[in-house]
């Protein structure tokens, strides 16, 4: 059996972290989901994307619209795989080890979705505002909002970079091949 001290304190803290805030969030995720499915009809978000002036929403938003119950049962399932890689993470099995940076790149991914959907649907939504000093307002808080959005969306993506950069160091694969 490998001893303690071979074993390296960022991914324990790493590890514990994860299984800390993917636990939280698989019990959010089960709620939201037990929520969804006892206290709305699927046909009532079915009629939101057909109703009257939808065609003029953005295209992502009718798709929410058309699959809420996706997208949340979809937040579940990543959110138990980070949780269950997060625990073989821990336990120093390299299938978690593996799992874990899918789910860090699969972050990434949505961080860059994120940002693409945030340029290409604030702009949309600027054209509904009327002229005058409330659309100057408004178009000065969707540009703050993108800037710090892009700050934070740079900054996790960069986070994840680096962890994944330091879960496939030859050193921390060691730990989970020995």
């Amino acid at each position: 059996m490998e001893s303690e001290t071979n074993r390296s304190s960022f991914v324990t803290a790493l590890a514990w972290v994860f299984i800390a805030l993917a636990g939280f969030s698989t019990f959010i995720s089960i709620a939201q989901n037990i929520m969804i499915g006892l206290m709305f009809d699927s046909s009532h978000f079915n009629e939101i994307s057909k109703a009257p002036g939808a065609e003029d929403m953005p295209a992502f938003f009718r798709f929410m619209s058309s699959h809420v119950r996706l997208f949340f049962f979809s937040f579940l399932v990543i959110s138990s795989t980070l949780l269950i890689s997060s625990i073989g993470l821990l336990k120093r099995k390299n299938w978690g080890r593996v799992i874990f940076m899918v789910i860090m790149w699969f972050g990434i991914a949505w961080i860059i979705f994120g940002v693409i959907m945030q340029f290409t649907m604030f702009p949309q939504m600027m054209h509904d505002f009327p002229d005058g000093n409330e659309a100057e307002r408004f178009h000065m808080m969707f540009t703050v909002m993108q800037i710090l959005m892009l700050v934070f969306s740079a900054a996790f993506c960069g986070l994840f970079g680096w962890i994944i950069k330091r879960l496939s160091s030859e050193s921390i694969k060691h730990e989970f091949l020995a």
